[in-house]
């Protein structure tokens, strides 16, 4: 990765050239591999490895989310993963999910744990202790920083929706994300595909700012109310997430393929309802 383009200028590039608002989430748990892969040591990076080969074509970024792979250490896999996607698909952003939200010298292991160790293209962090939660992510001008706004759960309303100044918390964290907070210009926000009309509210408030989008395939968001409530006038702005739906999508030997298919019919159903 170069350090003279930036990762919003790599997700413009990946948006434009691969023609796809789509991100593969790379999720791997043991009891879903397929069979064939389970007893291996690698078992986590091969699976993933596939899966990237095979549906690269139709994404804009892969999202690995680090719990799946710590949780079995299996750390040294995920950053061979990250590794074998800037070598064949150099420029395809990968977005580390770990939701960091600490602060001060803590924070800044976080942050070169995610661009140093891993070399991630950006972090998902947690917002909740304000600024100093993220700032030392931002001191690495090229790397993008994925703020948690308005999350897909259904807990997310306790204190996302909370009256705040004559608006919901969610918009006062966008609010700051697009204005004060966003020092390197790096800055995105994670809105959950199951609230279009919040999607759009985050939309009015950040300008042209990239949303992940998490939350459509099995956890139920439209895909057709996403892209409507969330493109930019250009038709980009968004990485729409699906995990499970495309990673899991078969558990057999062509498990791979079948995840190619499901990941071009999420492409091309998001295509159809863009704004070119």
């Amino acid at each position: 990765m170069h350090s003279t383009m930036t990762f919003i200028d790599y997700l413009n590039a990946a948006w434009t050239s691969r023609k796809s608002l789509l991100c593969v989430g790379l999720d791997p748990e043991f009891s879903k591999l397929p069979p064939h892969l389970q007893g291996r040591d690698d078992a986590f990076f091969e699976f993933c490895r596939e899966i990237v080969d095979a549906t690269a074509p139709f994404v804009c970024a892969f999202k690995p989310q680090i719990a799946y792979f710590s949780a079995h250490r299996a750390e040294d896999q995920l950053e061979a993963l990250i590794k074998y996607i800037d070598v064949h698909y150099p420029g395809l952003p990968v977005i580390l999910d770990a939701k960091r939200g600490d602060i001060g010298s803590t924070a800044e292991q976080y942050a070169k744990e995610a661009f140093e160790r891993y070399r991630a293209y950006a972090v998902t962090v947690n917002p909740y202790m304000g600024l100093d939660s993220i700032t030392p992510y931002l001191e690495y001008q090229d790397k993008g920083v994925i703020v948690l706004c308005r999350t897909s759960n259904p807990g997310g309303s306790d204190l996302q929706f909370l009256d705040f100044n004559g608006e919901r918390l969610y918009q006062t964290v966008a609010r700051l994300a697009a204005g004060v907070w966003n020092t390197s210009g790096q800055i995105g926000l994670v809105v959950g595909a199951t609230f279009p009309s919040e999607i759009a509210t985050v939309r009015s408030i950040v300008g042209d700012m990239p949303l992940l989008v998490p939350g459509i395939g099995a956890q139920g968001g439209d895909i057709a109310s996403t892209v409507t409530a969330g493109c930019t006038t250009n038709g980009t702005g968004m990485i729409i997430n699906s995990s499970r739906a495309i990673i899991y999508a078969g558990n057999d030997d062509q498990f791979a393929t079948a995840a190619a298919e499901v990941a071009k019919k999420t492409r091309d159903a998001i295509n159809e309802r863009r704004v070119w």
